[in-house]
């Protein structure tokens, strides 16, 4: 990642002086940042950068190849790759026909995911209520370090949503409007006091464009999988899967009711994208069925399995619920 790193700054040095290809890029991750530039620079030069030769063994011509397929199907992307997995699949599709070695050192270069580690999405937005869902809400979009672990996320849902505006404590209305009350008066301390009943009471005054926006909390247990927790071996990677699918997305939640910690447990949609299936096929968690029979996500599972991605690259990963029995949570 160093060399994306690399060239990411230079790209930001020289935005005054010169257009990216894409004005979005300005939020894209480092490795499409990254790449773009060089095709950037590519177009106007007709040079690969410098660097690549240690990755790939193709010659320089072939290189340049490359870059002219890739510059033109770069332009011709409606909209423009904005994530890593899509500038990998962009990548794979355009130069399907070059060597793998190349293909991987040259995805490796840019720091983007390697064919093996992408996923073919197969499920669609449900067009009405699986059985058992309760109820449904859309959240606010979601922070980074409200991503507890990999299969848990807290999340915040308007109070202008009519469903959570006919529940909202009458002494959390109160709270709100004196908030906002000591705030034109400048009376901060007393405005982050009554924050803290707010909170409190399972709420919190988000700012969001510059509006400030009352909204309810909610604990999310992702519903049918079981992902290695923080303190196991590929914690860290499952909970760093689900915080980039999730960070900064509203996200769509069909809930079937809460466990024994008082956490919503539900199915999460972002963008379209159905989550849990993401964790499965990526192998960032169990299916979880002791509490979700879905054969799809059995199926899912099998998949990751055989590929041996994720957590599946360990012979025999220690299961979740198996951990915990010796390890009791506390932090729930």
């Amino acid at each position: 990642m160093g060399n994306a790193l690399l060239r990411f700054l230079c790209c930001r040095s020289e935005s005054a002086e010169s257009p990216s290809p894409h004005p979005s890029l300005a939020v894209a991750p480092l490795g499409v940042s990254a790449l773009a530039h060089d095709l950037f620079h590519f177009d106007i030069t007709s040079q690969v950068p410098e660097g690549l030769n240690k990755h790939v063994i193709s010659s320089k011509k072939a290189q340049a190849n490359w870059y002219r397929r890739l510059l033109e199907a770069w332009r011709g992307a409606k909209p423009p790759p904005k994530t890593t997995e899509e500038a990998a699949r962009l990548v794979i599709e355009t130069l399907n026909r070059i060597q793998k070695g190349d293909i991987e050192g040259l995805l490796g270069f840019y720091g983007l995911p390697l064919p093996d580690t992408l996923v073919e999405l197969s499920s669609e937005l449900p067009t009405t209520w699986p059985e058992g869902v309760n109820f449904e809400f859309q959240t606010l979009p979601v922070k980074a370090n409200c991503v507890q672990d990999g299969d848990s996320v807290i999340v915040y849902v308007s109070t202008a949503d009519p469903r959570e505006s006919l529940n909202v404590p009458p002494q959390v209305s109160l709270a709100a409007v004196k908030r906002l009350s000591a705030r034109t008066k400048k009376k901060y301390d007393k405005a982050d006091a009554l924050h803290e009943k707010i909170i409190s009471a399972g709420y919190r005054v988000l700012k969001i464009q510059d509006e400030e926006i009352l909204a309810r909390k909610y604990r999310i247990r992702l519903r049918g999988i079981d992902a290695p927790e923080n303190k196991m071996p590929y914690g860290d990677e499952a909970k760093e899967e689900l915080t980039n699918l999730v960070q900064g997305k509203c996200l769509r939640i069909l809930v079937y009711g809460e466990d024994q910690y008082g956490r919503s447990v539900g199915d999460i949609y972002c963008n379209g994208t159905f989550v849990q299936e993401v964790l499965l096929k990526k192998g960032c968690a169990w299916h979880y069925v002791h509490y979700d029979k879905r054969p799809q996500f059995a199926r899912w599972e099998k998949e990751a399995r055989a590929k041996r991605v994720g957590l599946w690259a360990s012979p025999n990963p220690e299961k979740p619920w198996d951990w915990r029995k010796n390890n009791p949570r506390t932090d729930i």
